[in-house]
């Protein structure tokens, strides 16, 4: 079945190759010319690989990781690069609407078509959004890419630096032949205690169909034959003889080789297992994911007010697990006509309640200073009653206590009474 499968795509190669022009490749700016470190190329060959050999990239977002594989002389894809994005919006989950602001996360594919060199983000290239499951489950979007200068509003940002390299992986896989290479968006690395951790979120069972793919590159480390049907992602399945893949539609017969279904059932033991055991063991918190359409369209919205200029929060609204919407006080900046007249409009409110904030302040100013007059004048009758009410004390003096008389002033005393008598008897009498 691997061999088929390899046949096949070489075969899409081979017309594809024959039926368009190089024109999409044409006139590049010097970035997109640009040539792989030589640590690359020797890394590649030592793992048997050429320049030119097919390419396909992976994208976790959580790990915030874009990694590089391509494909070996015996068809199978090995990685050669691994990239820290440098920057991707929304949470995890997939993107549901236009505006929610939400990287995509899915199977998408990349044409040479697709190639910007001259994208005002340094290099860039549209990763296919929205594919045939996003339109079949009404999903929209445009232009959502993988590209330079780390800025984000629903893209996989990288450095520029990063983007001259998968940006040449790219090209050189086109001017060996590949027509499309394929990106595989994750919103983590889909193990078994990730997704122990996971099982309770509201995109559970999309993701669950997402690790079919996942693990059909595992286990044959060839991208998969990817279809759509009954609005669903369907896997190296091979459609019987005349029969079509309708991504709205009932899914064809489809046939696929025991030995892919014997490998796949093997993996599929092995993680159960696995899984039962992260179910019991201590892991990290999940991180936030999207809940939903209902929050997509919130998130839209606020991107709609914004784009028009409306004085909207600096950052996009947030929808709680209790159902609250959690925004920033900050906001943005006012870049029209109409945004003016909010700001204007937001500043005669906000005025007018702080000069209601002043009144209603001077108002219990004004009765806090009454009531404390009047307090005043209540202690000061108080006093003077109590002073009226008590009695005024006659003070009573004592005589002063006799010094005690020491025996020589009483021996003088005594001498000069003698004296004086004297002196009176001889007044007295003539003598």
């Amino acid at each position: 079945m691997f061999a088929k499968l390899a046949r096949t795509g070489l075969l899409i190669a081979a017309i594809g190759v024959a039926g368009c022009t190089d024109s999409s490749m044409k006139d590049f700016s010097p970035q997109a010319n640009k040539q792989l470190p030589d640590k690359i190329l020797a890394n590649m060959k030592a793992k048997g690989m050429t320049r030119t050999s097919p390419v396909m990239a992976r994208i976790f977002k959580e790990e915030g990781k874009l990694e590089i594989w391509k494909a070996k002389t015996n068809g199978r894809y090995d990685i050669v690069a691994s990239y820290d994005i440098c920057k991707w919006s929304g949470k995890l989950g997939p993107k549901f609407t236009e505006g929610d602001r939400q990287a995509p996360e899915g199977f998408y594919t990349v044409r040479p078509s697709q190639m910007n060199p001259r994208s005002s983000y340094h290099l860039a290239f549209n990763i296919g959004y929205p594919n045939a499951y996003d339109r079949a489950n009404g999903r929209t979007g445009s232009h959502l890419m993988v590209h330079g200068a780390c800025s984000s509003s629903g893209c996989y940002s990288m450095t520029d630096a990063q983007i001259e390299q998968i940006y040449a992986f790219g090209r050189d896989a086109f001017q060996g032949g590949q027509t499309e290479f394929q990106i595989q968006a994750f919103p983590f690395r889909m193990t078994a205690a990730n997704m122990a951790r996971y099982r309770k979120d509201p995109n559970y069972e999309f993701w669950k169909m997402l690790k079919v793919g996942y693990d059909n590159f595992e286990i044959t480390k060839v991208p998969p034959k990817v279809d759509v049907c009954e609005r669903r992602y369907v896997f190296n399945q091979v459609a019987a003889d005349g029969a079509t893949f309708d991504p709205t539609g009932a899914c064809p017969t489809t046939t696929q080789p025991d030995s892919l279904k014997s490998a796949f059932n093997a993996y599929q033991s092995t993680y159960e297992a696995a899984f039962n055991g992260a179910v019991k063991a201590s892991v990290p918190a999940p991180k936030p994911t999207i809940a939903g359409i209902k929050e997509a369209s919130i998130v839209s919205d606020w991107s709609k007010r914004r784009a028009r200029g409306e004085r909207v929060p600096i950052e996009p609204p947030s929808l709680n697990a209790d159902g609250s919407l959690t925004e920033t006080a900050r906001m943005g900046r006012i870049d029209s006509p109409a945004g003016r007249k909010m700001a204007a409009l937001d500043a005669e409110k906000a005025a007018k309640q702080k000069a209601e904030e002043q009144r209603l302040a001077a108002i219990e100013a004004a009765k806090a200073e009454k009531e404390a007059a009047r307090i005043q004048s209540l202690a000061e009758e108080e006093a003077v009653r109590v002073a009226a009410e008590t009695p005024v004390a006659t003070a009573t003096i004592a005589p002063a206590e006799a010094a005690p008389v020491t025996e020589t002033q009483a021996a003088s005393a005594e001498a000069s009474t003698a004296t004086k008598l004297k002196r009176k008897l001889l007044g007295m009498f003539g003598g």
